[in-house]
């Protein structure tokens, strides 16, 4: 990935003011868990990303149904804050800076981290759900490393990291010039932050009731983080969960690696959260995202919660 911008020039255009009209962050507790939702932005993508293997007409009507444009999407990049026994826990990192893109509306983590008054110091521990660049570009630009714990600990799934070491796209339908920069933000990832990781296989516990489970699916090694404290649950779904997942969880995002598995774990999951009522965040539903899944005949309806002011 190319990080020309800096983190001085992130902090200086565009700084967010505490009493920003639109919110980017959202605040609630899960038992003892301290969870802050953080929007990176906006990341436009062509339309048929979001299914590629339905007929072009069935997804326009889809998509003019739920009043989005049948063109360009605007997907949300929600990032998640988790406190829990003393330990500051970022769940991935957003998209960062990469000029080579043109995507000016996301990269926006770090500095609304600072209006919400979370040091980059304080972080003790990142999740990551997977590798794509709009989970581990944050952490790559310029001057952002310099300032995190040099005992940091990044937790990814092991058959992640082995993934992105030669990545295969063969099933993947990605917009152009995405795959380039998937490889690129990988490799440096990898390259830069090579001490701090710490694999794990198939669950690890990062905190007290903080825990990170491999998925697969969406990419190898997806991971899902599952929080749960004085009987309270929430799950931070990252990419296995999308805006049109509910009404038709068996269409194919053109960012999955494994389509059929994808699908798969995406039911089996929202079947999960439907029957013990456990409300979900993910990555890319409209921000904060948080919301409790219900049966609707073969799929499933997103049922937003109310914010509490």
């Amino acid at each position: 990935m190319n990080t020309h911008m800096s983190l001085d020039d992130i902090s200086r255009s565009g700084r967010p003011e505490h009493d920003e009209l639109v919110p980017s962050r959202y605040a609630l507790k899960v038992g003892e868990i301290d969870v802050l939702i953080v929007s990176d932005g906006i990341l436009p993508i062509p339309a048929p990303t979001i299914a590629y293997n339905v007929d072009a007409a069935v997804r326009s009507a889809w998509l003019e149904d739920e009043f989005l444009s049948p063109e360009m999407l605007e997907w949300p990049l929600n990032v998640v804050v988790v406190r829990s026994g003393g330990q500051t826990i970022l769940v991935d990192a957003g998209l960062g800076a990469d000029p080579d893109l043109h995507l000016p509306r996301a990269g926006q983590l770090i500095h609304r981290l600072e209006a919400a008054g979370i040091d980059l110091e304080s972080v003790t521990d990142v999740v990551l759900t997977h590798m794509h660049m709009d989970h581990i570009g944050g952490l790559l630009i310029g001057g952002v490393k310099e300032r995190l714990r040099p005992d940091l600990r990044i937790h990814v799934a092991a058959s992640e990291l082995d993934f992105w070491q030669s990545p295969d796209f063969s099933r993947v339908s990605m917009p152009q010039g995405f795959p380039d920069a998937l490889r690129r933000a990988a490799k440096q990832f990898a390259n830069e932050y090579r001490d701090q990781l710490r694999p794990f296989d198939q669950e690890h516990e990062v905190a007290p009731g903080v825990v990170v489970q491999r998925t697969g699916g969406h990419t190898p090694g997806h991971s899902v983080v599952r929080l749960a404290s004085g009987g309270d649950r929430l799950t931070f779904a990252g990419d296995l969960v999308f805006q049109v997942g509910f009404d038709h969880p068996d269409w194919h995002n053109g960012f999955e690696h494994d389509p059929e598995e994808a699908t798969r774990v995406r039911v089996n999951l929202m079947r999960e959260l439907a029957a013990n009522r456990e409300p979900l965040v993910a990555t890319h539903l409209p921000f904060p995202s948080l919301c409790h899944v219900a049966v609707d005949g073969d799929a499933f309806r997103c049922v937003p919660a109310v914010w509490d002011y």
